[in-house]
């Protein structure tokens, strides 16, 4: 069977973009030379690394991003990238606690202040940290146009002290304060962490989930639910999660009526665009134009409220 092609709709959706993750590589330059470093020879990510090496090359871009200007920068480019490759419906994300040259409701408003209006505002929380920091989150969020979500990101490790379900008064206050709930979740991990995201915690998104399909119970729940998956297909391939990008399992589950967006992750450290994702997941076996067009139906239909 060809591969299909990309859809005939307005625009593209991209719902899953780190901020610290897609700078342009000439602002890399810049930033790095007015901060007297030297960018690293091997900075993104290349397929089968792990997703603990790849979480490493974030030290570096975040080295550069500590000031509110540099935020400022960074956000209302990726909008603007993100116009010129044809996405229409952006929402960027970000860990304000990790960039230290202001206070994080400081870099939550520079990043906002960036993005003017054209993309939504997901707050990280990360694997591990105090869940005092996810609730802070939640405050900055919940007082702020533009913010329209918070995320757990990165991945759980033998030596975090916290689960996720230690955060879940953070997301349990997001909820109640309206703002969108998605979770890092089955990223190579176990199925049983997409059921906790989805059922304990509520989030309504999961990102990457690529282990959905080895709990058929699991499965049920998020059709059953509506969860969207947030599919990032090189980054799962870079992280070494799937062989390869034709190995995705987004075909498949766009079958069995998961509901599902096509994401960039990174586009810098992953070195691919919107166009270029779509164009891969495209050409996954198994996927027609008709589950492509439903894909980005999908991203555009389960962006978060403004």
């Amino acid at each position: 069977m060809c591969a299909a092609t990309l859809p005939a709709v307005p625009g593209l959706a991209d719902l899953h973009r780190h901020l610290d993750g897609s700078l342009r590589p000439e602002t890399v330059g810049e930033l790095a030379l007015a901060q007297g470093v030297e960018v690293p020879e091997e900075l993104a990510f290349f397929p089968g690394m792990g997703l603990e090496a790849a979480l490493s090359r974030f030290a570096f871009t975040l080295s550069l991003l500590q000031e509110a200007e540099a935020v400022r920068r960074v956000a209302a480019e990726m909008c603007e990238d993100a116009e010129a490759e044809g996405v229409s419906t952006l929402e960027i994300r970000f860990a304000p606690q990790l960039h230290r040259g202001a206070a994080p409701d400081e870099i939550v408003d520079a990043a906002l202040d960036g993005i003017d209006g054209r993309a939504g505002l997901i707050l990280c929380a990360l694997y591990g940290e105090d869940p005092a920091v996810a609730e802070g989150l939640v405050q900055i969020g919940a007082s702020r146009d533009g913010v329209v979500g918070l995320d757990l990101a990165g991945g759980p490790a033998p030596q975090h002290r916290f689960s996720l379900m230690d955060y879940l008064p953070a997301f349990t206050a997001a909820r109640n304060a309206g703002l969108g709930r998605t979770v890092h979740a089955g990223e190579g991990r176990p199925p049983g962490e997409i059921w906790q995201a989805v059922a304990l915690l509520g989030a309504q998104r999961i990102g990457h989930g690529t282990t959905l399909l080895d709990s058929e119970d699991v499965l049920r729940m998020v059709v059953e639910c509506g969860t969207l998956v947030e599919a990032c297909p090189t980054s799962n391939w870079h992280t070494g999660v799937i062989p390869e990008v034709a190995a995705h399992p987004i075909a498949r589950w766009l079958e069995r009526g998961v509901r599902v967006c096509i994401n960039t992750d990174n586009t810098l450290l992953s070195e691919v665009d919107a166009p270029e994702e779509h164009r891969r997941v495209a050409a996954i076996p198994g996927m027609t134009e008709e589950l492509l067009e439903q894909a980005v139906e999908h991203g555009h239909a389960g962006a978060f409220p403004r």
